[in-house]
């Protein structure tokens, strides 16, 4: 018969096993409690710029995860609310919700589930369990002004944006600063395609405005305008200009002409926040993305590398390790709603 210690012993290596294989079991169980769900801005999942970059993000999760992403696109803004409700109904949890106009009925749908968690890409809502995401589009934009001012040769250079807001000004402020940084003598022109969200759907208005650009000399023009940008990109190649893209890569689109593009990592929104999730270190709050956090950039690739001088590229990677170090600083067109 074993003693009573080797008795004891025994059963508190066992309840340590069953204790192990709980934490682990639990674990699992937490992981695979992650069902997420994104509600795309309007525009469409695939507009090959600001949705596309959150759908990217939210497939290279499912993929690792092997989970399936719920995902709705809205035809207008106010399916918004709906939308962030019935998914928290379902039980979907984290919701990404892209875009500042999502922000007011996610004000009010969060309150009512404050047990679901919610991330917001561009804006901020403060609430416990809202995670705000914004970006510091200034200091992408800064870089491709830089370049922009480099590469062209009438010294005319011109910003298509979409909806007249102060987050698109903050791209022109930014890419502004950049411009004069590289070329103090540089002319800048600036339209938008309107003062709606409609603003954000009309390539045809983005090509005219950029063709009348065109033809006050302009060279190179920014398509800061959601999928509205596409037409500028495309009046750009038809004239034998230089365009810019915006948030995603947009260099694959008409390549040699295509300078570069502001890479705004809204997937690294969307996939950290579902990572975040699973893992169990998600947080409400505040996240400011920058260059220091690798939230923007500029792109360089096959598609543009022809384009991109060894003494552009060094002078922009000179400009971004300042503005990363602070021996730059880029005004924020929000500080103040003035590029001054």
């Amino acid at each position: 018969m074993p003693a009573k210690g080797a008795v004891m012993k025994r059963w508190v290596g066992s309840l340590v096993t069953l204790a192990a294989v709980a934490a682990l079991a639990a674990g699992a169980a937490a992981q695979n409690a992650v069902k997420p769900a994104v509600i795309y801005s309007t525009g469409g999942k695939f507009d090959k710029s600001f949705n596309e970059g959150v759908s990217m993000g939210a497939e290279k999760f499912a993929k690792e995860a092997k989970v399936s992403v719920a995902e709705f696109e809205p035809s207008n803004e106010t399916q918004f609310e709906q939308a962030q409700r019935r998914l928290a109904q379902r039980g979907l949890d984290p919701i990404v919700a892209v875009g500042f106009a999502q922000a007011v009925p996610l004000e009010k749908v969060a309150r009512e589930f404050p047990q679901t968690r919610f991330t917001i890409i561009d804006s901020i809502v403060d609430l416990p369990n809202v995670q705000s995401v914004v970006f510091r589009e200034h200091e992408g934009s800064f870089l491709v002004g830089m370049l922009a001012a480099m590469a062209s040769k009438s010294g005319k250079i011109g910003v298509v944006g979409g909806m007249d807001i102060p987050l698109v000004r903050k791209f022109v402020c930014g890419f502004e600063q950049g411009v004069k940084y590289a070329k103090p003598n540089a002319e800048l022109i600036v339209n938008m395609t309107g003062t709606t969200p409609a603003a954000w759907n009309d390539p045809g208005r983005a090509a005219e405005l950029a063709k009348g650009q065109f033809d006050r000399g302009v060279d190179v023009v920014y398509a800061a305008a959601g999928t509205s940008g596409l037409g500028a990109l495309q009046a750009a190649k038809d004239r034998g200009k230089l365009g810019i893209g915006v948030d995603s890569n947009q260099n694959h689109l008409h390549p040699g002409t295509m300078l570069t593009s502001m890479l705004k990592r809204v997937d690294l929104a969307a996939y950290n926040s579902f990572k975040a999730a699973q893992d169990g270190t998600w947080k409400g709050g505040v996240q400011v993305l920058g260059l220091k956090e690798a939230g923007v950039d500029w792109a360089l690739d096959k598609d543009n590398e022809a384009l991109i001088t060894p003494e552009m590229k060094a002078k922009a990677d000179a400009a971004k390790a300042d503005i990363i170090s602070g021996k730059i600083v880029v005004h924020d067109y929000m500080s103040n709603n003035s590029c001054k």
